[in-house]
């Protein structure tokens, strides 16, 4: 399976604009130096990236709920990605993953494992493994 992402760019960094599209194509937009940096609405990378990793690992939890014989109601996440300056440089600096979990009949010991083993294997996780991931779990 591959999965494509599509981007344009016109102009300087500062004062240029970008736009998006997934292969899908269900889903684009624009971004800018501004909606990345600044307060302008629109989207980023960072947040783009947020949003995948979000959704991925909520499947491989959902998923790996299913597998242990927990089948839940809702999984719902939030990734906050964070940008910062490193070495002179920006770089995303860590991935704050905050979980909702609806699931009946289930230890929280064995809740709080399966949700650590689907933050170690989804395939998002993995891809961003260079940074810090944390996960708080809510249920």
């Amino acid at each position: 399976m591959d999965r494509t992402g599509k981007a344009r760019w016109e102009g300087d960094l500062k004062q240029g604009k970008g736009t998006f599209t997934v292969g899908s194509g269900s889903f684009g937009g624009a971004y800018s130096f501004n909606t990345r940096f600044g307060d302008t609405p629109g989207t980023n990378p960072e947040e783009l990236i947020g949003a995948a990793h979000a959704s991925c690992f909520s499947m491989a939890f959902s998923a790996a709920l299913a597998k242990a014989g927990f089948v839940p109601t809702s999984v719902e996440t939030t990734a906050t990605v964070h940008l910062g300056m490193i070495d002179g440089g920006f770089a995303i600096t860590g991935i704050d993953l905050n979980c909702a979990v609806v699931v009946a009949d289930i230890s929280r010991d064995v809740l709080e494992a399966t949700a650590e083993s689907a933050k170690k294997t989804c395939p998002v996780s993995k891809a961003l493994a260079a940074v810090p991931i944390t996960l708080t779990l809510a249920s």
